[in-house]
């Protein structure tokens, strides 16, 4: 991982200086660099002895930060890992730029490692959750929206990285297509696992810990898994009350919402599909040779359900 940081920050040079500002500021910010570490962890269970998973590792981590920088900017946030965000310092317009300098970063790098298999699953991947988030966008204030579309916007717009740096961590170690779709397998599970534990989460945590603000999701009218569970236990006054909070957006009524999804098996049920989505993961891997890498991997898989932040 230190490796990875300083390909990263190598990388991030540029002579603009706003991009060399605006890049340092959101690297440096740290966060759990997941993906970046499935990579490195995904090549070596896979056998690789290599040191290419350094650069992949670090491309992954830059289409990650661009999609950051973009997110934000859709919407509004002003909290980002604890510190103010990007576009709220800079603005909009710099945030937006900075992030296609990233996106265009990562595709130069991708080049330098003359894999062709790279640069296509990458371009599919990145395509993919842009997917995503015009799904997101859609389905925001929709009070109606269906588990298994919520799901499917998860599925491209955060799994989709996970797996595909998996998948490209057994590549570089020339594995057969069985290992590279355990591994592919293995990063889907575990990015929606990581997923709906933050949705859960944004209704739990402390303002401290989590590093954002919470209640976010309802603030942008995202019905997410916690919501959507909560409106199906629900029924009468209380459905309706959710129903207008989704549709408006209201994030001053956080407190009544977090009663109202405590007062169902809301919370329970979403941390049982992220446990779910964990234990998957940890059994598609039943077919990779035992090493310290798997093992670690398999303890993400823990790790990403059973967090606090």
């Amino acid at each position: 991982m230190d490796a990875v940081n300083r390909v990263i920050r190598e990388r991030l040079s540029s002579d603009v200086v706003l991009i060399n500002q605006l890049g340092d500021y959101i690297i440096s910010a740290g966060g759990k660099r997941l993906r970046p570490a499935t990579v490195l962890l995904a090549a070596r269970a896979s056998g690789y002895e290599g040191d290419e998973h350094v650069l992949l590792a670090a491309i992954v981590e830059f289409i990650h930060t661009a999609t950051l920088l973009h997110d934000d900017v859709v919407d509004e946030s002003d909290k980002r890992r604890g510190r103010d965000t990007a576009n709220h310092i800079w603005g909009n317009g710099a945030s937006v730029l900075t992030g296609d300098f990233l996106y265009s970063r990562s595709f130069q790098m991708m080049v330098e490692l003359e894999r062709p298999q790279v640069m296509e699953v990458l371009a599919d991947t990145t395509n993919r959750i842009a997917e995503g988030e015009v799904m997101q966008l859609l389905s925001a204030h929709n009070a109606d929206l269906a588990e298994a579309d919520y799901l499917e916007v998860t599925d491209r717009k955060t799994a989709s990285l996970f797996s595909a740096g998996c998948r490209l961590g057994a590549l570089l170690a020339a594995s057969d297509e069985a290992t590279q779709q355990a591994m592919a397998d293995f990063g889907q599970h575990l990015g929606v696992a990581f997923q709906v534990t933050d949705d859960a989460l944004d209704y739990q945590a402390t303002g401290e810990e989590w590093g954002k603000n919470l209640g976010d999701d309802l603030a942008e009218g995202k019905a997410t898994l916690p919501l959507i569970r909560a409106m199906a236990q629900s029924t009468g006054e209380q459905r309706d009350f959710l129903r207008k909070v989704i549709e408006d957006g209201d994030l001053s009524q956080l407190a009544a919402v977090q009663k109202a999804i405590e007062s169902t098996d809301a919370l329970a049920y979403t941390c049982a599909r992220a446990e779910g989505e964990a234990d998957a993961a940890k059994a598609v891997l039943a077919s990779i040779p035992d090493s310290p890498s798997k093992s670690a991997l398999l303890q993400l898989a823990d790790f990403a359900c059973r967090r606090s932040h």
